[in-house]
């Protein structure tokens, strides 16, 4: 497993987390996953953080993994070295003063170019994998906010696509996409949230990806991590004309 290094210091680690990796364990599969190869390249990490108990007995162990991010979605994601890291991180989370920014292709071509999606996010009746920021959504209704800026517009097999800057403001489960598909733009070869749309571009995951975080040491000092543009985002906007 090759997972590059993006930050690192004697508190915090941020890797580039590669598509189609799952972050840590879910209880059910017994796949590889980030925090397996956490553990093997930094043993001392074991007991930092905090489990997930699971409804059926046992627990989910993933150590220092403060965040995550879905398998399709390629890109940055911070880890704990330790456990006053790790508390010092959750509360910038927790306070959202964690400044996250994604790039996204979606489909069609926004009339706002730059704007803001302010719509509680609750679950979906028609798919109990799907959250909804839709009328009739269920349960708790979460306050969830997304701005975004469309950065470049092209068209691919005659369906219209625009290039988009995307930055959460809470943290929502499939925030992102659930905001996209609730304006009308889901994201392209989003499986679960756009089924009956064409995969185009190459893409056959998700065209999502963590970009960049912003947070605050234990020091009060504050760092950035940047994940490159994986190969097939790259392959996308060259072909969309579309200079990244």
């Amino acid at each position: 497993m090759q997972i590059q290094i993006l930050y690192e210091d004697n508190e915090i680690l941020a890797v580039n987390k590669p598509a189609g990796l799952v972050v840590h364990p879910d209880g059910r599969t017994k796949e590889p996953t980030l925090a397996d190869w956490l553990l093997e390249k930094y043993p001392s990490i074991r007991g930092v953080g905090e489990t997930i108990s699971l409804t059926k007995g046992g627990v989910i162990e993933k150590w220092g993994i403060v965040h995550r991010i879905d398998r399709d979605t390629s890109g940055v994601l911070l880890v704990a070295k330790t456990q006053a890291s790790f508390l010092n991180l959750k509360s910038q989370f927790q306070a959202r003063t964690i400044k996250k920014s994604y790039r996204t292709i979606a489909h069609g071509v926004f009339k706002e170019k730059v704007g803001t999606i302010d719509k509680p996010i609750g679950r979906s009746t028609s798919d109990f994998r799907r959250w909804s920021a839709e009328y009739g959504a269920r349960g708790e209704l979460r306050e969830a906010i997304t701005e975004y800026r469309v950065l470049g517009e092209g068209e691919s097999k005659s369906v219209k696509l625009s290039y988009l800057e995307v930055n959460p403001h809470t943290g929502r489960t499939h925030q992102i996409r659930v905001h996209l598909k609730a304006v009308g733009h889901p994201i392209i070869c989003d499986k679960l949230y756009a089924p009956k749309s064409p995969c185009v571009l190459g893409f056959d995951r998700t065209a999502l990806h963590a970009f960049s975080i912003v947070f605050k040491g234990q020091d009060g000092i504050e760092h950035r991590a940047e994940a490159p543009l994986p190969a097939d985002l790259k392959a996308a906007l060259a072909e969309l004309h579309i200079v990244c």
